[in-house]
C-alpha cells in the first residue's frame, strides 16, 4: 500500500489495538466477523468501489457500512469498518487487504492472550515447511479446481487436534480464500504478523543440526542486538548445509554455513 491507504491502514491499526485493550472484546468473534466483511467485499467489488469512492462523503459511507452490517455482526465489527470506509484509500481493494490484516490480528490477539502466541508462530512455520517439502500435499492445498469442502477436510486431517485453533483459522482462511496470493507468500505474511504482536522481528535460522536452548538463546540476544528489536527464530534443520547457521530476517541473509563457504571457494577456483 502507499498514499492515503498506507495512512488508513495504520489509523485502522490505532483502532483495533484499542478494542484489543478492552478485556471484554472477543478477539476471536471480531476476527472471524472481520473475515465475513473481507470475503464479502473480496466478492463485491460494486459495493467495494461505492465504499472507497473519493467522491462520495465519508459519512455517507459509513451509514452504508453500519446499515449493510447492522444485525449481522457485533457493534465493535460495525463501528470498525465504518470508521475505516470513512478513510480514503488509494486503490479499493487495499480496503479488502486491510480488513484481511485486522481479522488475522484479531486472531493473533487471542492467541496471544490465551499465552499461546509462540505456539502459534512455529505452527506456522512448520506448516510452511512441511508444505514446501511436499509438492503433492502444496498442489492439493492450491488446486483450484478442489472445493473449499476437500481443502477444508484435507486441513482438518492435518491440524485438527494437532494445533492450535489460532493456527487452523489462519491457515484454512488463508488455504480457502487465497485472494491471488501464493501460500508460501501468505503464511510468511502471517508469520510477520505474529511477530509484530510483540514488537518482534522473525529470523529464519537454518543448521545443520538441532541448536541447544543456550545457543538460541546467544542467536536471539545477538540478533536483537543487531536489529535493535526482539526477534523470534523460527528454527530449520537441514543436513544439506554440513555446519554452521544461516540466517534470513526478511530479505537479508547471513550465511555462515560451510557449503556456502564451500561453494565460494569452488567459485574462486572456477574464476
Amino acid at each position: 500500500m502507499n498514499g492515503a491507504s498506507r495512512e488508513a491502514l495504520a489509523a485502522a491499526r490505532e483502532r483495533l489495538d484499542a478494542l484489543m485493550d478492552n478485556t471484554s472484546v472477543d478477539a476471536a468473534k471480531l476476527a472471524g466477523e472481520l473475515a465475513a466483511v473481507t470475503a464479502l467485499l473480496d466478492r463485491e467489488v460494486s459495493l467495494r468501489r461505492v465504499l472507497t469512492d473519493p467522491s462520495q462523503p465519508a459519512e455517507a459511507k459509513a451509514e452504508l457500512a453500519g446499515r449493510l452490517l447492522g444485525g449481522q455482526v457485533g457493534g465493535e465489527t460495525a463501528d470498525l469498518v465504518s470508521g475505516m470506509v470513512r478513510s480514503r484509500w488509494s486503490q479499493s481493494r487495499d480496503l479488502v487487504d486491510a480488513l484481511e490484516e485486522l481479522a488475522s490480528t484479531a486472531d493473533l490477539t487471542a492467541a496471544q492472550q490465551a499465552g499461546a502466541l509462540d505456539d502459534v508462530e512455529d505452527e506456522l512455520f512448520r506448516f510452511g515447511r512441511i508444505v514446501t517439502s511436499n509438492a503433492d500435499l502444496r498442489s492439493a492445498l492450491t488446486n483450484r479446481a478442489a472445493t473449499t469442502a476437500a481443502k477444508g477436510e484435507l486441513l482438518s486431517s492435518l491440524l485438527g487436534g494437532k494445533a492450535n485453533a489460532v493456527t487452523e483459522r489462519l491457515v484454512a482462511r488463508l488455504v480457502t480464500k487465497p485472494r491471488g496470493r501464493s501460500l508460501e507468500a501468505g503464511l510468511d505474511s502471517l508469520s510477520k504478523l505474529a511477530a509484530e504482536r510483540r514488537d518482534r522481528m522473525v529470523a529464519v535460522v537454518t543448521s545443520a543440526v538441532p541448536l541447544t536452548d543456550v545457543q538460541k538463546q546467544r542467536l536471539g540476544a545477538a540478533l536483537a542486538k543487531v536489529y535493535g528489536r526482539q526477534m523470534h527464530l523460527n528454527l530449520d534443520v537441514d543436513p544439506t548445509v554440513l555446519g554452521g547457521i544461516s540466517v534470513r530476517v526478511g530479505d537479508e541473509v547471513i550465511d555462515g554455513t560451510i557449503a556456502q563457504r564451500l561453494d565460494e571457494a569452488s567459485r574462486r577456483l572456477a574464476g
